[in-house]
């Protein structure tokens, strides 16, 4: 156990001595040769240690991709994630693994053991979305590489307002989340405002080591760093603004986690969804409340 949390040490420690965005912007170009041998040697070295289950993608073929980042990003058969029947649920936007979820403390969102950061700091300090969550509800999913890293509606809304905010490009996994204060408010990020039938919401796409970017339908490829602060996204005129509960709305180039905020009295995760449960796209995660009369 000693030896194990050293290395996790090692491992942080590391992080902060390595040129992130430079090494990320590598990855980035490396991931989208179209070159036969160098994507088909990338893909089949990230075959044999991850092994991700391609029975379900529309192109089953690893190597029938054009580039390490298509196969990384493929699409999913129709039909092999489900909404939930009803109507009030909340479906789960990615295949990932719960890192923590419940009930805000005010402004304060758990992070690991003795970690926590504020609303503000996730938010890169917007007062009015600050004000919207409080008191609400979270939830931290991350995606392991193996997982299918495309990002969907939880619920059917519009989308409001995004934001890119600049920042470090730290892993996301346990060790760091343990490691790392405020983690997740201080990776790069994207903050995307949404506006359901039943009240706001928003989804937090958290960049990390070796994401050389992220996507969203609305906006196209957002690609780390650049500026001191947030800036606003201008969205796709042609791209309509409302989506249904699970639409694609964006994908990693690379996995990450997504962060998932709800208002005070709009809703409630189910009973028994807590850290390590692992999660697919349309699994139910909570429940909307009844409106009141």
């Amino acid at each position: 156990m000693a030896h194990a949390r050293l290395r996790e040490r090692a491992f942080v420690g590391l992080q902060y001595l390595l040129p992130q965005h430079l090494l990320s912007g590598l990855v980035y170009h490396l991931t989208r040769s179209r070159i036969g041998w160098l994507k088909n040697l990338l893909i089949g070295a990230f075959m044999r240690g991850f092994k991700p289950d391609m029975s379900e993608a529309e192109v089953p073929d690893p190597r029938a991709y054009s580039s390490f980042n298509a196969f990384f990003t493929r699409g999913l058969r129709t039909g092999t994630r489900p909404e939930p029947a009803e109507a009030s649920a909340i479906a789960s936007p990615v295949d990932g693994t719960v890192s923590q979820a419940g009930e805000l403390r005010e402004d304060r969102i758990y992070q690991a053991k003795g970690r926590d950061y504020t609303l503000g700091q996730l938010l890169a300090e917007s007062t009015d979305q600050v004000e919207l969550f409080r008191g609400g509800c979270f939830a931290t999913i991350y995606l392991a590489p193996f997982n299918y890293h495309r990002i969907h509606m939880p619920l059917s809304g519009s989308l409001r307002g995004a934001w890119h905010v600049p920042g470090s490009l730290f892993s996301v996994n346990q060790s760091t989340a343990s490691l790392v204060p405020r983690l997740f408010a201080r990776n790069e990020r994207i903050i995307c405002l949404f506006e359901s039938a039943r009240g706001p919401f928003a989804l937090v796409l958290v960049g990390a080591l070796f994401v050389g970017s992220m996507r969203t339908i609305w906006h196209g490829e957002v690609t780390p760093g650049g500026g001191d602060g947030p800036r606003r996204l201008v969205p796709d005129q042609d791209v309509p603004l409302a989506q249904s509960r699970g639409a694609e709305l964006a994908r990693f180039n690379m996995g990450s986690t997504v962060i998932m905020l709800l208002p005070p009295g709009m809703a409630s995760w189910r009973a028994n969804l807590g850290a390590g449960e692992v999660l697919r796209v349309g699994e139910q995660l909570g429940q909307l409340h009844a409106a009141a009369s």
